[in-house]
């Protein structure tokens, strides 16, 4: 038993000595393999990101049956031309598009802006009123405004706020910029969009109605390319101006105004209290609400005021808008810190414009707080926008 014990250990040596230099060569080709699996992979994926964002874009439109586009609560001219946007990109890689928003489409040039465009948009109340599962976001970069918004998870986000939102499959947040359609605009350049083809072919088309709409929301966000602006927004501008159609450009840009909302700004202007370069006015009870900033657009005008907010109360709620030219005062902040300790209340924005809602009854101490007359709310403001609260 032991002399063959001696020879079987001495022979199984000799061929494992023998196998060890092939089982590393297998194992380095295997190796090998795998390293340039792996570096494969990445080329690719540095090569997706690297591709133009449009492209990009269009090409995660292309993977979708249908989409719902949309848009953020109360959409204005930015939020409309940007949906308008995505949904031809989608019409021209055969993905259905629906147009959504949330809230109401209430200011004058908003409404002509739909209606001078024939614009077919679908309101959303709730999460269960998305026309579809797969969802992209302009002009905001998180769902908001409709019962269950928060369980919604978009694939695609196009924006230009600040915000921490993004898409599952697909991102372009360009804080940087004064508009959202400039972003759409820039992918119709870059993916040779061609400018109302005759022919009417089955590429993305550049129609005059969507030039039209995609200007008309570059002028809107940067107060006609005054406020805001990048470079961007006049390259954009340069690109599209050639299929404008100018007559439904003033139509859009010069609507009728309603009575109500000359009145209010009439009493905004009439009505104002001036503290040193700050303007605020309560303009009372109002029928149309945009006519509150609409107001404090006005006051914004007014020699030697720096800072103006405007506030007026419809069914129950004070609605506040405000608009600053002075570096001393972030408007966002201010109108937050003013309604900071009032149950129910909701305010901010940016340095530049901010906005906000009150439930009068919890602001006259209804709830866990001491309670505000109109007079204090006023004092409050000014004492926000002088850095005292």
């Amino acid at each position: 038993m032991s002399s063959f014990a001696g020879p079987a250990s001495a022979l199984q040596v000799d061929v494992l000595r023998e196998l060890l230099p092939a089982l590393s060569s297998l194992e380095l080709a295997l190796l090998g393999a795998g390293v340039l699996v792996l570096l494969l992979g990445i080329a690719v994926a540095v090569a997706w990101y690297r591709r133009d964002p449009g492209e990009r874009f269009s090409r995660t439109l292309s993977k979708r049956d249908e989409v719902a586009v949309l848009m953020h609560p109360n959409p204005d001219p930015d939020a409309m031309s940007s949906a308008m946007a995505v949904a031809a990109m989608a019409k021209a890689v055969d993905t259905e598009a629906t147009l959504q928003y949330p809230g109401e489409i209430r200011h004058q040039e908003n409404r002509a802006f739909q209606t001078v465009l024939g614009l077919d948009l679908n309101r959303v109340g709730r999460a269960a009123d998305l026309a579809a599962d797969e969802v992209v976001l302009v002009d905001h970069n998180a769902p908001r405004g409709f019962e269950g918004a928060s369980s919604v998870e978009p694939f695609a986000v196009v924006d230009h706020h600040p915000g921490n939102g993004a898409g599952d499959d697909f991102t372009d947040v360009r804080t940087e910029y004064g508009a959202c359609a400039t972003i759409l605009a820039e992918y119709f350049e870059s993916l040779d969009a061609e400018p109302n083809p005759d022919d009417g072919g089955d590429g993305l088309e550049l129609t005059d109605d969507l030039a039209t709409g995609l200007i008309y929301g570059i002028q809107s966000d940067t107060n006609r390319l005054t406020k805001g602006c990048s470079e961007a927004e006049f390259e954009a501008s340069a690109f599209l101006y050639p299929a404008v159609d100018q007559s439904a450009l003033d139509r859009i840009a010069n609507p009728q105004v309603s009575a109500d909302v000359l009145e209010t700004k009439a009493r905004a202007i009439y009505d104002r209290e001036v503290r040193g370069s700050f303007a605020v006015c309560d303009v009372g009870e109002v029928d149309v609400v945009d006519a509150i900033p609409q107001a404090a657009d006005e006051l914004t005008s007014l020699e030697g005021v720096t800072a103006v907010v405007v506030y007026g109360e419809h069914e129950g709620t004070l609605h506040l808008s405000g608009r600053s030219r002075d570096d001393r005062v972030h408007m966002g902040e201010a109108l937050r810190a003013v309604v900071d300790d009032i149950p129910m209340a909701d305010a901010g924005g940016h340095a530049r414009m901010g906005g906000g809602q009150v439930s009068v009854d919890h602001m006259h101490g209804i709830g866990p707080s001491d309670g505000l007359t109109r007079d204090e709310f006023t004092g409050r403001l000014f004492a926000a926008l002088d850095g005292d609260v």
